[in-house]
């Protein structure tokens, strides 16, 4: 996921997402305790996504409270 994919998100959009994208580092954690993971990369990938995500949802907050 890019940051460009991630600005067009409305707010509501961006916080679905990034319970969803939780969820599944959730899983994928579980399940590499017990040895099922073969793609182990994939647990990077989806701690840098909730890092794009939480940092575009704080700029979108910043903006709103700017404009306020």
């Amino acid at each position: 996921m890019t940051s460009k994919e991630i600005r067009a998100f409305s707010p509501a959009e961006i916080t679905t997402k990034l319970s969803e994208i939780r969820e599944q580092l959730l899983q994928l954690r579980l399940r590499k305790q017990t040895g099922q993971v073969e793609k182990t990369h994939e647990l990077r990938t989806l701690r840098k996504d909730i890092a794009r995500l939480e940092t575009i949802q704080n700029e979108k907050k910043a903006q709103t409270q700017k404009a306020a």
